[in-house]
């Protein structure tokens, strides 16, 4: 008979939980999954080399249907208790959205229960006693408030599957999920914020899709604000909907489809006939999705907004990845708080979204500003008004020649550095400033571009032979343009996939706005090599990461005027009962007048002044006055301490004293995996080498940093371990071996010894074969003993 304690996870998976579920009534080929990847592990940048990090992985994930994901199920071999993997269990249960979640080690199960009210919150269970799908799904009923027939048979209603195998990713399938349960349940205002390139129109379809085959809903107005994302969306995922679908142009309105594209401008005018939405009824449609809604439909008084109001019967549903909230503008106050959010910096740390390094170059006229010496002429003879011009000025009011072209030369050094056929977006203050930085681009690269001027392009919202240019721009396959020089342009919308650099030289104060340009770099490419971007920063704008909105949940800011019932807006967002509170935003509520609103065709009587003329001027020395790389911790957030004492803070949290840490190194049956396992924590390993010195090995980085050790270099270490005639125990052909890894050591460190791979290449390949050198030491384990034991002499000064 089988001893239950000498078997392995899988085994006790496949001989007692996989039959208990079976048993159930679960069926293998629909309702559960095994070994359940959900993450793609996140992606860490070491000089240019990058590494994955571990993914997230459930044991067993149990459906109701496909992509209707009820339990989860964590595995432990039976030399642990039956709850031992609880608590992983429960973690992923909260990060899946799942509401029953069990534990087992093949001789029962601990069931968690997230419905329970009657305090048997956890119960063990029999391996016979597994719920059956049915039970299990009432539960999930319970857990998501599923309480009519009508309401679950909306819910239930298939995923489009296309045979191509595609299906979404966890955080799509619970946007998509919620957003069906909660229009099932007669919600009609709904907000979705999910990070730029995480998928939202793919998430957009299913959810359209569900909810119009269950017949839920009839008509559907896709609405956009960018001609450029209608074209994405109906050639990319909604392509499905074939002939049921019409993109509405020309102020054409053709109401025998089902599902409509449309821009809001081609919906709407100045006009009353410009107004085509109103030749539909305001009951046609009874489902809208607005995409990018942070932009002009978030404004309670801009024309756009008059299209919603006019189909209010519809159930709206806000997309964005910056919902936009100020003391005008607010999605919130409309959509209602997000049904679901998922982060930039969750998706970074997923995997789904490359991350970011930055370099920061402070030219010394925006630091320190720039004063005209007296009488001082610009470019057309005029002299220049006397007083500090800074960094906010430059090219905005005054134009310093000189430092433009610095720019485009510190731009043009790294690429050159880098890669010069990196795609490239260079965000500018307004058009003359982008059409100028494409000149001087060209200039600096008339290697490239005297070749094909399309090496640089200006793709701004005037250029129509940029704007064509920009589906080129985006193709992954399409070489030219490689820069592109924008404003507004491509702040939004547009899914770069390979866009590697982003180079910032325009004031950007708005927190919506520099999240949207970074979301043009987020895009993962593994085909093409793209898994992390560089923000080269002109402007400090950078700044914004340290602050506590970016990435943060969006908090509704705008204020309660005179009009509004102070306890309908208490009943409405369910907060405390005092009255001069409001819970959302922790503030005093402030009673204020409402700002006065004018038609879009209207003035107020305050006319402002047009744009002011700019001053050209040059003849200025502009210089570099620091160029450095930002750090971030492992909250995204940048690091405000020195490198070392972040580094040494992360260290002395896992390893108290610098006994426990050479206890830890020196047990390691890889350094490898412990080198990895710092990095998780937030080391920046490459950032150090760049500041001890990169012949030392993390091995001294470390003691010097955390335990103020003196660091050895490599070399060092090896020439202590020649000394000691180390090698005389081993024969003569097994003793070159080592002492070739040793010297292989020297040069790269410990973790290109430690692989069997290291024997594939020269010089070891002098010495034969893998198998031939291994025959030398008498077995492959004597080869990785003496491979321990030359660690040890390494590390054995220490």
């Amino acid at each position: 008979m089988l001893d239950k304690k000498t078997l392995s996870e899988r085994d006790i998976c496949t001989k007692f939980i996989t039959p208990a579920i079976e048993k159930a009534g679960w069926d293998k080929m629909s309702q559960y999954l095994e070994e359940v990847s959900f993450t793609d592990g996140k992606i860490y940048v070491r000089g240019r080399i990058t590494a994955r990090g571990e993914q997230k992985r459930a044991d067993y994930i149990l459906y109701f249907k496909p992509n209707i994901p009820i339990a989860i199920i964590e595995a432990k071999d039976n030399r642990h208790r039956v709850g031992a993997g609880m608590q992983q269990a429960l973690n992923y249960a909260r990060i899946l959205d799942i509401p029953c979640v069990f534990s087992s080690n093949g001789d029962g199960f601990l069931f968690h229960d997230r419905t329970a009210t009657d305090g048997n919150l956890e119960t063990e269970l029999a391996l016979d006693a597994f719920p059956t799908p049915e039970m299990l799904w009432e539960k999930y009923k319970t857990f998501k408030g599923i309480v009519t027939p009508e309401a679950e048979r909306i819910t239930i209603q298939d995923y489009y599957f296309d045979g191509s195998g595609r299906k979404p990713r966890y955080y799509q399938q619970i946007a998509i999920n919620r957003t069906v349960e909660a229009i099932a349940k007669g919600q009609n205002r709904i907000l979705l914020v999910m990070a730029t390139g995480t998928g939202k129109t793919y998430t957009a379809f299913q959810i359209i899709h569900r909810l119009w085959k269950s017949g839920a809903k009839k008509r559907i107005l896709f609405l956009a604000d960018r001609n450029a994302l209608i074209d994405q969306t109906r050639r990319g995922d909604f392509k499905h909907f074939r002939d049921k679908m019409t993109v509405v142009k020309q102020r054409q309105v053709d109401k025998s489809y089902e599902i409509y594209l449309a821009l809001y401008q081609g919906l709407s005018g100045s006009t009353e006939d410009a107004n085509i939405y109103k030749q539909f009824s305001p009951d046609f449609f009874d489902l809208i999705i607005i995409d990018e809604c942070h932009r002009g439909s978030a404004k309670e008084d801009s024309a756009w907004r008059e299209i919603l109001s006019y189909y209010k019967n519809a159930t709206h549903i806000g997309l964005t990845a910056t919902p936009k909230e100020t003391k005008e503008t607010s999605n919130i106050e409309y959509f209602g708080d997000p049904v679901y959010t998922y982060s930039l910096k969750q998706g970074i740390d997923d995997g789904f979204l490359a991350p970011y390094r930055v370099i920061r170059i402070g030219l010394d006229i925006d630091l320190e500003g720039w004063r005209p010496p007296k009488g001082f002429k610009d470019k057309n003879g005029k002299v220049v008004e006397d007083r500090i011009y800074n960094r906010t000025d430059f090219d905005t009011n005054l134009v310093v020649e000189e430092r433009r072209k610095l720019v485009v030369k510190k731009i043009s050094e790294f690429l050159k550095g880098y890669d010069r056929f990196a795609k490239t977006i260079v965000f500018c203050c307004d058009i003359e400033h982008a059409e100028a930085m494409t000149s001087l681009l060209r200039n600096e690269n008339a290697d490239i571009a005297g070749e094909n001027y399309k090496y640089v392009m200006q793709i701004t919202g005037d250029n129509d032979e940029g704007k064509r240019e920009l589906d080129n721009f985006i193709n992954p396959e399409e070489k030219y343009p490689v820069i592109a020089t924008t404003s507004e342009l491509m702040t939004t919308g547009v899914d770069a996939q390979t866009c590697k650099v982003i180079v910032l030289d325009s004031e950007i104060k708005s927190m919506t706005k520099f999240k949207q340009i970074i979301g043009r770099g987020t895009r993962i490419n593994e085909e093409y090599g793209k898994l992390y971007f560089t923000i080269l920063d002109f402007r400090n704008v950078t700044d914004l990461f340290a602050d506590k909105d970016f990435d943060g949940d969006p908090i509704r800011v705008k204020p309660v005027s005179e009009e509004t019932d102070l306890v309908d807006i208490i009943d409405e967002e369910e907060t405390d009962t005092t009255p001069i509170i409001d819970e959302i935003t922790g503030a005093e509520i402030e009673i204020a007048k409402p700002a006065p609103r004018y038609p879009q065709n209207e003035t107020s009587s305050t006319v402002q002044e047009g744009p002011r003329e700019k001053v050209f001027v040059n003849g200025i020395n502009v210089s570099v006055l620091v160029s450095r790389e930002m750090y971030f911790d492992n909250q995204g957030k940048p690091i405000t301490t020195s490198l070392k004492d972040h580094t040494k803070k992360i260290i002395q949290e896992q390893f108290a004293s610098l006994d426990e840490f050479l206890r830890k190194w020196n047990n390691m049956e890889k350094k490898e995996a412990l080198i990895e396992e710092l990095q998780n924590q937030g080391v920046l390993v490459e950032a150090l080498y760049d500041a001890v010195g990169r012949e030392v090995d993390l091995f001294d980085l470390i003691c010097h940093v955390a335990y103020d050790q003196p660091p050895l270099t490599r070399k060092e270490r090896a020439n202590n371990v020649k000394k000691r005639n180390y090698f005389t125990k081993y024969g003569e052909q097994a003793r070159k071996v080592l002492e070739a890894l040793l010297d292989k050591y020297a040069d790269e460190g410990i973790e290109n010894i430690e692989s069997m791979e290291v024997l594939k290449v020269k010089p070891l390949t002098d010495y034969g074969s893998p198998v031939e050198i291994i025959k030398e030491f008498g077995s492959r384990e004597k080869y990785l003993e003496a491979l321990k034991d030359l660690e040890k002499e390494l590390y054995k000064s220490a």
